[in-house]
C-alpha cells in the first residue's frame, strides 16, 4: 500500500509525505464534488475544480496533469489559471442554472425560512464571484 501511494505521490519530495497523503485525498474529494456540481446547481464546479488542481498540484504530478488536461474541463482551470477568465456564454448558463433552481427551490420546495434565505445568499455568492472572474472572448477558448 504504501508503495502503491509513493508511486502515486511522487516527484513531491519537499513536501512531507503525509501532507501529500491528504492532499492527495482532498483533490479527490474536490474531485467528486466538481463531478456533482455539473448536476447539482448550488454545489459550484469551478471553485472544487481549483482546489483539486491545487491539492493535486502539490501531492502528485500524475493527478495535476490528469486534471489540467482532462477533455472535459482541463481547457477552463488552463484558462482560468493563465487569467483568460470564463466565456460569457458559460456564465450566463451558469447563472440562469443557478437562479432558476434556487429559486424553484425556495418557492416550492423549502419550507423553512432560514434555509430559503441560506440558498439565495449561496446563489448571491456564486453570481458575485461569476461577476468579478474575467469574461473571456469565445476565441481565447
Amino acid at each position: 500500500m504504501i508503495d502503491v501511494l509513493q508511486r502515486l505521490l511522487m516527484h513531491r519530495k519537499n513536501t512531507p509525505f503525509l501532507i501529500r497523503v491528504i492532499c492527495l485525498c482532498a483533490g479527490w474529494l474536490f474531485t467528486v464534488l466538481a463531478f456533482l456540481g455539473v448536476f447539482l446547481p448550488l454545489l459550484p464546479t469551478t471553485p472544487f475544480l481549483l482546489g483539486a488542481a491545487a491539492c493535486f498540484y502539490r501531492s502528485s504530478d500524475r493527478f495535476y496533469h490528469w486534471i489540467m488536461d482532462n477533455k472535459y474541463f482541463g481547457h477552463y482551470l488552463r484558462n482560468y489559471k493563465a487569467g483568460r477568465g470564463i466565456p460569457l456564454r458559460i456564465k450566463i448558463l451558469a447563472l440562469a442554472f443557478t437562479w432558476s433552481s434556487t429559486l424553484f427551490s425556495a418557492i416550492f420546495i423549502v419550507p423553512w425560512l432560514w434555509l430559503k434565505i441560506f440558498l439565495i445568499a449561496i446563489s448571491v455568492s456564486i453570481t458575485i464571484h461569476l461577476s468579478v472572474i474575467k469574461t473571456s472572448r469565445s476565441d481565447e477558448t
